[in-house]
């Protein structure tokens, strides 16, 4: 009896040991989630600070660059003028940064450069002045500023992601994208406008010039990361090969991705070679059967993407005006397409518009 009294004691101990341990470990959880909630408060200030910052300094820019401008126009103000300044600004607090003439000169262009349009301060005073600098410096077109200020803001492109989207002609790709779209796809419930390009470059890519559908599929997975900024955010990847079963039959799409802003899914073929007219049938049946049998009744239509190595835009269009799904056509390509040839594309495109109206 006392042995037993002796092991209920030590039972006892043990139970309440475990309890005690199970209370601290609930204080510590509680705790920590406390601890959280304050430390997120801190990380929301300080990025408030850090924005309301940059929009004080973006805003002395551009004011600093309306003083330039005004002094070389009704002043005769020149280089040497504006070179004194930058000295003096230095001699007189030598810890300022970023006023060398250079620079000063550079924020006369971006006061110039946004003179006529001053609803975009909205815009490039979100962004930081690395940014702001490349786009103003190196976009021609009012439209073409504006679209990388937009996408800049929306995609939160740091300056290297930003010259790349620039090098690879994304005004130029997304705007003939979404010139080219179908009625089909114009008519969806959910609006596509800038999302899709009208090429994709995929100079990130390490394959051979020849390579076979499986080894491109391979390596934009592989690449999964850089494939989506190159898509644009909102894409969410699903998976490769996807499944999809009919009465008892297999099919498998090449690449399924989700779009959270469209909130439909999309599917990507991949063709190693130029469109053919032959290729919308498979994808239109895949759309078929992921809107049957995958899609979620609060989701809107799926959209297909057939990503061909060549394209060309007249049989596009004939292929397009006949198709009853929402697809979009669109060539790839491993090497960056000269600026000039979507230049020219854009041209034609602003004639017509032109002739139009």
């Amino acid at each position: 009896m006392r042995l037993g009294g002796r092991v209920k004691d030590a039972l006892y101990i043990i139970h309440d040991t475990i309890i005690k341990k199970e209370k601290k470990m609930a204080n510590i959880d509680n705790n920590q989630n406390s601890f959280n909630e304050v430390l997120t408060l801190i990380q929301k200030a300080k990025q408030q600070v850090y924005k309301q910052a940059n929009s004080t300094l973006i805003t002395l820019y551009w004011d600093i660059g309306h003083y330039i401008s005004d002094k070389t126009t009704k002043e005769s103000w020149g280089k040497g003028v504006v070179k004194e300044l930058a000295e003096y600004i230095k001699q007189k607090d030598p810890t300022l940064k970023g006023f060398n003439d250079r620079n000063l000169w550079r924020m006369k262009q971006f006061y110039e450069t946004y003179a006529d349009t001053p609803k975009l301060s909205t815009l490039w005073t979100q962004l930081n002045w690395s940014n702001n600098r490349t786009i103003f410096s190196r976009c021609k077109r009012a439209e073409e500023r504006e679209f990388y200020l937009n996408f800049a803001v929306k995609e939160r492109w740091g300056n290297r992601e930003l010259e790349r989207q620039i090098n690879t002609s994304l005004f130029e790709r997304v705007l003939l994208a979404d010139n080219n779209l179908s009625d089909v796809m114009k008519s969806l419930p959910q609006s596509t406008e800038n999302t899709f390009r009208d090429s994709y470059v995929f100079e990130f890519l390490d394959i051979p010039q020849k390579h076979s559908e499986k080894t491109l599929q391979q390596a934009l997975v592989s690449s999964l990361k850089d494939f989506i900024l190159e898509l644009g955010r909102g894409f969410t990847f699903v998976g490769q090969e996807y499944r999809l079963q009919v009465d008892v039959e297999d099919f498998f799409i090449d690449l399924l991705f989700y779009h959270r802003d469209l909130q439909c899914l999309i599917a990507f073929e991949l063709k190693i070679d130029k469109f053919k007219p032959a290729y919308l049938g498979q994808l239109e049946f895949y759309l078929e059967a992921l809107d049957r049998d995958v899609k979620k009744e609060h989701e809107n239509p799926s959209i297909g993407v057939l990503l061909c190595r060549d394209k060309t835009d007249k049989v596009v269009e004939y292929a397009l005006s006949r198709s009853l799904s929402p697809t979009v056509i669109a060539d790839y390509g491993t090497e960056l397409i000269p600026k000039e040839l979507l230049e020219r594309k854009v041209e034609e495109l602003y004639r017509l518009y032109e002739g139009e109206s």
